[in-house]
């Protein structure tokens, strides 16, 4: 017997996950719901298959083929309008020479169709209705059959009024060949509202068989998570959802699943999935291939569909998240809710019951979602953050959109550039950056290769050569699943606003410059990136000096590329170091906090025992120090920047030193004994990159471990800051500790309130409004002078739903009572919080 399998359904009600596939590919657990079906039909017998399909038919047709893999032999019936469910078996009439089974591909079941189809024969009919009895018959066909299992009464779907049996019709029909020629060509015709009704007219025999076992049409969202937990929870029979691993928990291949992690079934985990530390997962719950899910994530009763990534803290209750979705940490999705393909829902972010969020967008960090979203931009709607292009591996930053970055990049350059590409040792950013790198050449830039660099080598090189620009692509410090994509111009320097909003414009309109075959960019390797750094650097500095001083130093060079050069570099300056992580390990490219706090306690440790004149850790990029004074002491990023001010002023009396608006007013009393000028800037480091490039400046600091000393080049360098500090104790003979003991006590506070992204501008505003008389810089946000010795910085966060708030005051106590004041301020003057 033959089987006509009903497939062109739309399935409107079940948007937003019917948007990217047709209702039959809706996938039940582990199979879309066609699969399952012809699955059922092999069970019983039945392999030589018509697909009737319309929407979205290609997806059908390129999954399952001709059905040999399968064991059968599937032939399609395309309808080019849809023509209902009798008008498609119609079109496939000449197909169909004897008794043929006709089965929705949009229902799941396990019914006997051999005990159906030997009914079918017992009582002679022309078509034969599979019915079953349901709790719920409003949505369905009420069928009323007599004794006999002939059907007397078809209601199409009825009010309770007129409910007069709760047996239903299931789509599932016997047929004789001969029916189809009471169906109209080329016309929609429906099988249970005007078919059979015109067969019961006219007296041809209709059956009823009455199946027993399970049976779900999937027609809207709550059906589909029906069936998921009937699966899973084995109330559909001869399913197999792969290996058993106890506690009602099926795996797919090389699943991971963390000793402290809390599974309570049933659960499905397919190929490749990763649960991390502490997550907690209930049942039923599905959670689909390459899926990660991460550190205390809480999935409860959920649907996760492949190739998405589950941040920390997040919390799934009775959602349902489809493919290549990205739910960063703490953000909440809560029941009945779809998250839509290929979104990005940001960190905190709240996801209210029954929201439907469509394909491709972003929810931003915080925001909280009680409407379904439908319309808007999709994707990204910016490129550029704090720390340039970031994103998750193969997540949100894939190779296809690494090409497209680095096409849109080529294409806001001059044809014919050169730009520099360097990168870290770790494997992601190496993979990211041949995808870029192949971007590149298709605009017709040259590409010089530097390899692996520390960050200040890159910025430099790429000054001195004749690159217009340059890209650097790194593990974030902060978070191992992140890459940071740092854009550079002809300085070395981060590029500006402006070339940001060309890139993103070129990006989003895929609007790149492709040039002839003979203008395609060359990708070379680059010559002498390391000596031509090394040379300049011992130029910019006192070595003799350094020399003759004989320091004693431990450094630590966390397992970066800093070991290509810093050690050269101390050994040229006669320095006598004791290392620490001087191998290179790129699974060190970013670590937890955790372990940089112990590692920084280690070289406390070792530099006291040691008596060493200094303890240095410089970060994996090479940007940034933490150090260790004379007396085993780890100075804080403001006392390091306060010393080495000191010191500077000292070496170079009336000279001017960046500085951002954030930092306390120690500095300018610093200054003033030396003639010097302090200059305030924004406080992110591109602000102070720019700023360094100003006539007379020595320095610039961000009071985080980050220096820049312009005279070598305006980019921030951790190697530089290193060979900087010793010579400035050299030359003066001076020790850190006492530098640092004498410098003047500052007392400073902070704190950061949630606001929500729309009402940041509203709340600066009223600010600005009340403090209009005390403001003394709005060189970023708010800075008010409270009275002589007490000020304020209001500032939002960049990158979260997030208000700074920022206070010095003569004594701790005050400033954290100032902090706490205005924390209450701007609470109140949002119209909601969380």
């Amino acid at each position: 017997m033959k089987a006509i399998v009903l497939a062109g359904g739309v399935g409107s009600r079940l948007r937003p996950i019917t948007i990217e596939r047709p209702k039959p590919m809706i996938t039940i657990v582990n199979k879309p719901t066609l699969a399952h079906i012809l699955d059922l039909l092999k069970r019983n017998g039945i392999t030589e298959v018509i697909i009737t399909v319309q929407y979205q038919a290609g997806i059908i047709q390129d999954y399952f083929n001709d059905g040999s893999n399968l064991g059968m032999n599937i032939t399609y019936y395309v309808e080019d309008d849809p023509l209902g469910t009798a008008g498609g078996v119609k079109g496939a009439q000449w197909l169909l020479d004897d008794t043929f089974l006709v089965i929705s591909g949009d229902a799941i079941t396990d019914f006997s169709l051999k005990e159906v189809i030997a009914y079918h024969y017992k009582k002679r009919a022309k078509a034969t209705i599979t019915l079953h009895r349901v709790p719920d018959p409003l949505e369905f066909g009420v069928i009323v059959t007599n004794g006999e299992g002939y059907i007397t009464q078809i209601l199409e779907k009825p009010t309770w009024g007129e409910v007069i049996s709760d047996t239903v019709n299931t789509g599932i029909y016997i047929l004789e060949p001969d029916v189809l020629d009471l169906i109209p060509e080329n016309q929609p015709y429906d099988f249970s509202m005007q078919l059979f009704p015109q067969m019961l007219a006219a007296g041809l025999p209709l059956a009823g068989y009455i199946a027993e076992g399970y049976w779900c049409d999937i027609g809207n969202i709550s059906s589909l998570r029906e069936a998921t937990a009937a699966l899973l929870e084995g109330r559909i029979a001869n399913i197999t959802l792969g290996r058993h691993i106890g506690g009602n928990i099926w795996v797919g291949d090389d699943v991971k699943i963390a000793p402290s992690a809390t599974l309570l079934g049933p659960i499905y985990l397919g190929h490749s999935v990763k649960i991390k530390d502490s997550a907690v997962i209930r049942g039923p719950t599905v959670i689909r291939d390459y899926t990660i899910v991460e550190e205390r994530a809480q999935i409860d009763r959920s649907i996760v569909w492949r190739n998405c990534y589950i941040g920390k803290g997040v919390e799934l209750r009775g959602a349902t998240v489809l493919r290549h979705c990205s739910l960063k940490a703490k953000s909440v999705v809560y029941e009945g809710a779809v998250v839509g393909d290929g979104c990005i829902v940001g960190e905190g972010a709240v996801i209210h019951p029954n929201v439907k969020i469509w394909s491709g967008k972003e929810i931003e960090p915080g925001a909280t979602i009680k409407n379904s979203v439908i319309w808007g931009s999709q994707g990204r709607r910016v490129l550029f953050g704090r720390y340039g292009v970031t994103g998750m591996v193969n997540v949100d930053f894939t190779p296809e959109f690494s090409a497209k970055l680095g096409a849109a990049f080529a294409t806001s350059l001059p044809k014919g550039a050169l730009v520099t590409f360097n990168r870290d040792p770790h494997r992601s950013p190496r993979m990211l950056k041949r995808a870029a790198v192949a971007g590149l050449p298709s605009a017709g830039i040259r590409v010089a290769d530097l390899g692996v660099q520390p960050m200040p080598v890159a910025r430099y090189y790429t000054r001195v050569s004749d690159a217009s620009a340059g890209m650097h692509m790194r593990l974030s410090p902060f978070d191992p699943m992140v890459v940071n994509t740092r854009f550079m111009d002809a300085n070395g320097l981060n590029i500006d606003k402006d070339a940001q909003r060309k890139i993103e414009r070129f990006f989003f309109r895929e609007d790149f410059r492709r040039v002839y075959m003979d203008e395609i960019g060359t990708i070379d390797y680059a010559t002498a990136v390391r000596e031509t750094y090394s040379d300049g650097f011992l130029q910019a500095i006192d070595v003799a000096a350094i020399r003759r001083a004989g320091f004693h130093i431990v450094v630590d060079y966390a397992s970066a590329p800093t070991i290509y050069l810093l050690p050269f570099i101390l050994s040229r300056l006669g320095v006598n170091v004791v290392a620490l992580n001087a191998g290179l390990d790129e699974e060190k490219m970013s670590v937890p906090y955790e372990t940089f706090r112990d590692a920084l306690k280690r070289l406390q440790v070792i530099s006291q025992a040691l008596s060493a004149n200094l303890g240095v850790r410089v970060d994996v990029g090479g940007e940034t120090i933490f150090v260790v004074d004379d007396a085993g002491r780890a100075l804080s990023g403001i006392d390091l920047t306060a010393a080495l001010v000191e010191l500077m002023f000292s070496s170079e009396p009336g000279g001017s030193i960046v500085l951002p608006i954030s930092l306390p007013h120690i500095f300018e009393r610093i200054a003033a004994r030396f003639e010097g000028h302090i200059m305030r800037t924004t406080v992110d480091v591109q602000g102070l990159m720019q700023a360094s490039l100003s006539s007379g400046v020595v320095m610039a600091a961000d009071g985080k471990g980050n220096f820049i000393f312009p005279r070598f080049h305006p980019g921030v360098d951790g190697l530089m800051a290193v060979a900087k500090l010793l010579e400035l104790l050299a030359t003066q003979k001076r020790m850190l500790t006492d530098v640092v003991s004498e410098l003047p006590a500052y007392h400073l506070a902070q704190a950061k309130v949630y606001c929500m992204w729309e009402d940041k501008g509203k709340i600066m505003r009223q600010l600005n409004q009340r403090f209009e008389g005390q403001l003394i810089s709005a060189v970023e946000g708010l800075k008010i002078m409270l009275n002589d010795h007490e000020w304020l910085l209001i500032l939002p966060n960049q990158d979260q739903p997030q208000i700074e708030i920022i206070a010095e005051a003569d004594t701790q106590e005050g400033a954290d009572r100032i902090v706490e004041e205005y924390v209450q301020l701007i609470r109140s003057l949002q119209p909601r919080t969380m």
